[in-house]
């Protein structure tokens, strides 16, 4: 009935592989030798114990300049497992267990912060930390609105505290090399760029079991979440009550009051606008990412927008787009480069596989977590490309938590900093508001508006729940 996405099982493997590694290493003997004094380590506080937190969590354990001194969640269990995990790798009880974030990054100790919540908090929790002084890894998208993303730009450039976006892509040798490859002009002029995302919903957290369990109730043919709309007896199984101990009215924020449905909290959030913004805002800040480091389009963007979705009924549990095209074009004059380039990123469709490609006069190369390839297999060999093709020289990461805590030190930019983020992402809002109106956008790349249409516009924000609103 519900289809799974063999991808996902391995979409993060080389990320899993790089943390895993990680722990090894934070729990053997040589590593607890060499940790740093504790007036030399950098504390962190970390937030949200999801599908990431865990993961970025391991990986500063892994650090001996870094402690891990708070974990914060809204679910008592998962709260546990954080605070127990950190605990256990210290060997001590010293990590201190938080509610609400406010209070632990109120702590004038804690030096820095990993924010792994979902999309519809990112904004709120990171400008309130930017206020508070706090070095930031937080995860992508960057934030639920363009809006939202403007804001914590602003906030962190006035703060002037260091950021680490978890577009940890950047920090894989493959995706590395081929940026480098596309950068040094061995594939000629760019004309064209494929970004091929996910379709479809996944279950990550596991949930439809039991939900299916509930809805077999009815007879027949189990309906999906996506299926699944209110007046039906299927969603009246669906509506529970929020288990014992999760503040769930916390846990929806700024976003508007709902019923609790199991399936679209947890990880499952990314399948309900109202949380998330479905596999295109999800994956857009990796391979979308990677698309801008290989043009060099950093801090540029798109000057028109043009977006085709597939979505489930709008009141559906789960009503993010299930497949979807947006092709951009990049104007010359805007982004600097030799010509216009054009980008198609597609989710669910056969014709553009997982991945980043970049097509040139000269050649292709094409990366995904999988693997590299390229026209020329001279490009293929060596994990780096040879010193006397390297005219220029991408900012290089061995570990993306690693990266951050060494900007942290030196004050300088990490390889994925908050303007990165914000425009890598771009694409991908823009995309979904083209889909939700119908139409080609304009979009006005150096301020940041959409031109001559109202109604996409508004789209660029969204209304906060009361009593909820931006850090100042």
């Amino acid at each position: 009935m519900h289809s799974s996405l063999p991808y996902f099982a391995i979409s993060r493997r080389s990320f899993l592989k790089t943390t895993s590694a990680a722990a090894v290493f934070a729990a053997s003997p040589f590593a607890r030798a060499a940790r740093s004094p504790a007036s030399e380590r950098i504390t962190v506080g970390i937030i949200g114990w999801g599908m990431q937190g865990p993961n970025n969590t391991r990986g500063f354990l892994a650090q001996p300049d870094c402690q891990v001194v708070a974990a914060c969640d809204l679910d008592p269990k998962k709260l546990a497992a954080a605070a127990g995990t950190i605990n256990t790798h210290y060997g001590n009880t010293d990590c201190k267990a938080y509610h609400d974030y406010r209070e632990m990054i109120a702590r004038d100790d804690i030096d820095a912060i990993m924010i792994a919540i979902p999309d519809h908090w990112h904004a709120i929790v990171a400008t309130e930390a930017t206020r508070r002084k706090k070095d930031i890894y937080g995860e992508k998208p960057l934030a639920k609105t363009i809006a939202e993303q403007q804001a914590i730009v602003r906030a962190v450039e006035q703060s002037k505290i260091i950021w680490q976006t978890g577009s940890w892509q950047r920090s894989v040798a493959n995706f590395h090399k081929a940026a480098e490859i596309v950068r040094n002009g061995l594939i000629g002029t760019v004309t064209h760029v494929e970004v091929g995302l996910p379709g479809g919903h996944h279950d990550f957290p596991g949930t439809l079991p039991a939900f299916d369990k509930r809805l077999a109730a009815l007879g027949g043919k189990l309906p999906s979440p996506a299926e699944i709309v209110p007046g039906t007896p299927a969603w009246d199984l669906a509506v529970t009550a929020p288990p014992e101990g999760f503040d769930y009215d916390l846990w929806l924020g700024p976003s508007k009051m709902e019923p609790y449905i199991d399936v679209r909290v947890y990880q499952n959030w990314r399948w309900n606008s109202n949380t998330g913004g479905g596999q295109l805002l999800d994956w857009i800040g990796h391979h979308g990412d990677i698309a801008h480091w290989g043009l060099g389009f950093d801090l540029s963007g798109p000057s028109e927008v043009e977006a085709f979705g597939n979505f489930p009924p709008a009141n559906a549990i789960w009503n993010t787009a299930t497949k979807y095209t947006v092709e951009c074009t990049y104007r010359k004059e805007v982004t600097g480069y030799a010509n216009d380039v054009t980008m198609t990123i597609a989710g669910g469709s056969s014709a553009i596989p997982m991945g980043t490609k970049w097509i040139g006069s000269d050649g292709w190369v094409w990366v995904d977590r999988s693997g590299l390839d390229a026209s020329n297999p001279e490009w293929l060999k060596g994990d780096t490309l040879p010193d006397n093709l390297r005219k220029v020289r991408l900012i290089e990461s061995h570990q993306h938590q690693r990266n951050f805590l060494d900007s942290v030190k030196s004050r300088t930019p990490t390889i994925t900093p908050v303007e990165v983020a914000h425009h890598s992402t771009i694409p991908g809002h823009l995309g979904l508001i083209s889909m939700l109106v119908g139409r080609r956008l304009h979009w006005d790349v150096k301020k940041e508006q959409i031109l001559n249409d109202p109604e996409a516009s508004a789209l660029l924000t969204r209304p906060y729940r009361a009593p909820w609103k931006l850090s100042a």
